[in-house]
């Protein structure tokens, strides 16, 4: 891919973006959702992240994959489920990743 071809893609996905998020507030016309759906889009974001970082940690391009990564992706949540900062986690879950990576 060129880089034309990749900054045209960036740009396209950025305008699809700005299309979507103006649609909601159009579409409304300014009047409050009503609760279930507000309950709803609070819920996406994290929804969202919880995928991305599922698919990344356990996808190994068109399979499933366990290794080096997953294991310090896994670590990391440990770190922050038990209070530390995202820091310490990202910290954490790179250093059990190349460790493990030096081992095998």
């Amino acid at each position: 891919m060129s880089s034309e071809s990749a900054w045209a893609l960036v740009g396209g996905c950025a305008a699809v973006t700005a299309a979507i998020k103006a649609a909601g507030p159009l579409a409304s016309g300014g009047r409050d959702l009503p609760s279930r759906f507000a309950g709803v889009i609070v819920l996406l974001a994290p929804t969202l992240l919880a995928a991305l970082i599922v698919t990344q940690a356990l996808a190994n391009g068109r399979h499933l994959h366990v290794g080096a990564d997953t294991a310090g992706v896994a670590v990391a949540g440990g770190v922050l489920w038990r209070g530390g900062s995202v820091i310490a986690g990202v910290a954490v879950a790179a250093a059990v990743t190349a460790g493990l990576r030096a081992l095998g």
